[in-house]
C-alpha cells in the first residue's frame, strides 16, 4: 500500500485519515489484483471475463503489450499461465520493469521506452510486437496487456515517417492543450499498429486484450490509441484536429503529405467496426478512473467522511476545474452543502493545461495551484489533487495540496501563485512550500483524482 505524508501540511490524524483514502483508490486497481480478478484458469480451461477458451486448442500462448502497468500485468499473467506461455514482448516506461518477485520466462521480454514523448526504443519494442503478430497463426491464442502510457510507448511509424516527425507532432499537441482522445486519433493515423493495427497484423490468431483504462468513459478505440479495436475515427477527423489548433503551419511537412494522402485514398483508412478481422478479439476492461473513485469512497465512508463521488467526467483546462473545485469547498464550508462537514467529495477525470509559459509542472499540480486564491482562509478544509500513475507531466511529483493556509504561507515566503500560474511553474511553488504530493511510480494509471476534505 502507497502511503501518502501529509504532515507538513494536514495535521494528524486528519492527514492519516486522508492518507488511507488515497491508498485505497490506488490498491483497487492495482494491476496485478484487478487482472486476476478476470482472468482464471482451471486444469487447461482459462476464463476471461465469462469467455472460456480451451488452451489445449492453441498451438502456442504469445504475450504482447505496452503500458505503465505492463509488468504487474505480465507478473499477474505468468502466475496464472506459468510454463503455458511460449514468447512474448511487453514495453513499459523506463525504470518500471524491474517490480515483482515472479520470475519471468526467458521468452518473456520486458522492454523500456520513453515516455511521455516516444523515442527509437519504443520503435525496436513495437517492431518486435509486429514480429510476434505477424507470425501468428489460427491455432495461436495472443493475449494483449494494454495500460495508460501505451500511445507512446508502442511507436510504430507509418511507411515514409520518421520517430522524429511524432516526437514534434506530440510535443506541440501536448503545448496547445489538445485532449488525449484528439492526440490519439493522429497518432491511429501515423501508425502501424494502433487503431486496430495490431489484430490487423495478428489475424486470424485470437486475440485478447486486458485493459486497464486511463481515458474518460472508457471508449475501447481511444484508450491506447486503440490498437485492438476497430477504428470509428478517419483521416478527416485527424487533418481537422491540426486545423482546429492551427497546426497546420507548424506540423511537420512529412505528416500533413501523409494525411492529405489518407484523405485522397491512397492510403488504407484504419479497419472500421463490422469488420471481420475483429470477430475473433476480446477485449476487457480490468480496471478504471470509476473503480479507483468507488474505492476512495468506500473508504472515506468507513473513516466517517460523509462522501460525494461528484463526477469522473472532469475535463477541461486544468486552471478553471482547480477554481470550480475550490468553489464547492468554499460552499461546504459556509453552507454544509452539497455535503455537510465532515466531508470529503470525490473527484475524477483527467484536465488539460495550455502552456504558455517556461515553468514547470504537470496538470494535477496546476489545478491546485489554480484553488489557492479562492480558498484563502476558509478554514479547515483540504484540496488534493493526484495523478494515480505517480506522475504528474514530466515532474516526479503525483500531484498537490492546498488548503485555505496555503496563501498565508506562500506569502510569508514570498510566493506569489498568479506569476508561478502564469508561467506554468506549479512544481516550483509546491515545492517551496513542501506540499507535492509524491508517491514514486504506482505501475497503475486510471486518469487523475482530486479530493476535496472539510472535517
Amino acid at each position: 500500500m502507497i502511503q501518502f505524508d501529509f504532515i507538513n501540511t494536514l495535521s494528524s490524524p486528519w492527514g492519516n485519515r486522508a492518507s488511507r483514502i488515497l491508498s485505497s483508490a490506488l490498491d483497487a486497481v492495482e494491476p496485478g489484483n484487478a487482472l486476476s480478478r478476470r482472468v482464471q484458469i482451471h486444469d487447461e480451461i482459462l476464463s476471461i471475463e465469462g469467455k472460456i477458451y480451451n488452451l489445449q486448442s492453441y498451438r502456442r500462448i504469445l504475450l504482447v503489450g505496452a503500458g505503465k502497468a505492463g509488468a504487474p500485468m505480465a507478473h499477474s499473467l505468468v502466475k496464472i499461465l506459468k510454463d503455458r506461455i511460449t514468447e512474448g514482448v511487453i514495453v513499459v516506461k523506463e525504470g518500471y520493469a524491474e517490480i515483482g518477485t515472479v520470475k519471468l520466462p526467458k521468452t518473456l521480454k520486458l522492454l523500456e521506452a520513453g515516455h511521455p514523448l516516444p523515442d527509437e526504443r519504443g520503435v525496436r519494442s513495437a517492431q518486435q510486437i509486429a514480429d510476434i503478430l505477424s507470425e501468428a497463426k489460427e491455432d495461436d491464442l495472443i493475449i494483449c496487456s494494454i495500460s495508460g502510457g501505451a500511445s507512446a510507448l508502442l511507436v510504430s511509424p507509418a511507411p515514409g515517417l520518421k520517430l522524429e516527425v511524432l516526437h514534434e507532432l506530440t510535443s506541440l499537441l501536448l503545448l496547445c492543450g489538445a485532449s488525449i482522445n484528439e492526440i490519439n486519433t493522429l497518432r491511429k493515423h501515423l501508425e502501424q499498429l494502433k487503431g486496430g493495427g495490431m489484430v490487423r497484423q495478428a489475424h486470424p490468431a485470437k486475440l485478447v486484450s486486458l485493459i486497464l483504462s486511463d481515458v474518460i468513459g472508457n471508449p475501447l478505440d481511444v484508450i491506447a490509441s486503440g490498437p485492438t479495436v476497430p477504428d470509428t475515427s478517419t483521416f478527416k477527423d485527424a487533418y481537422e484536429i491540426l486545423q482546429k489548433y492551427k497546426l497546420r503551419e507548424k506540423a511537420p511537412r512529412a505528416v500533413l503529405n501523409y494525411l492529405e494522402k489518407g484523405l485522397r485514398g491512397e492510403v488504407n483508412e484504419t479497419p472500421k467496426p463490422g469488420d471481420p478481422i475483429f470477430n475473433g478479439v476480446q477485449n476487457v476492461i480490468i480496471g478504471d478512473n470509476l473503480q479507483a473513485a468507488q474505492a476512495a469512497v468506500k473508504r472515506a465512508q468507513a473513516e466517517g467522511f460523509n462522501t460525494l463521488l461528484l463526477t469522473t467526467s472532469l475535463q477541461g483546462e486544468a486552471r478553471q476545474a482547480g477554481r470550480f473545485l475550490a468553489s464547492i469547498a468554499r460552499q461546504i464550508a459556509e453552507t454544509g452543502q452539497p455535503i455537510p462537514r465532515p466531508a470529503c467529495v470525490v473527484v475524477g477525470g483527467e484536465t488539460t493545461v495550455t502552456v504558455s509559459g517556461k515553468g514547470f509542472g504537470g496538470r494535477n499540480q496546476e489545478l491546485a495551484l489554480s484553488a489557492i486564491e479562492d480558498l484563502d482562509s476558509i478554514p479547515d478544509v483540504a484540496l488534493v489533487t493526484l495523478a494515480t500513475d505517480g506522475s504528474d507531466g514530466l515532474t516526479d511529483a503525483a500531484g498537490a495540496i492546498i488548503t485555505g493556509n496555503t496563501m498565508k504561507r506562500a506569502r510569508l515566503l514570498g510566493l506569489d501563485p498568479v506569476k508561478y500560474l502564469s508561467n506554468n511553474d506549479s512544481y516550483n511553488f509546491f515545492k517551496s512550500l513542501g506540499d507535492l504530493v509524491k508517491t514514486g511510480p504506482t505501475l497503475t494509471n486510471v486518469n487523475d483524482l482530486s479530493f476535496i476534505f472539510a472535517p
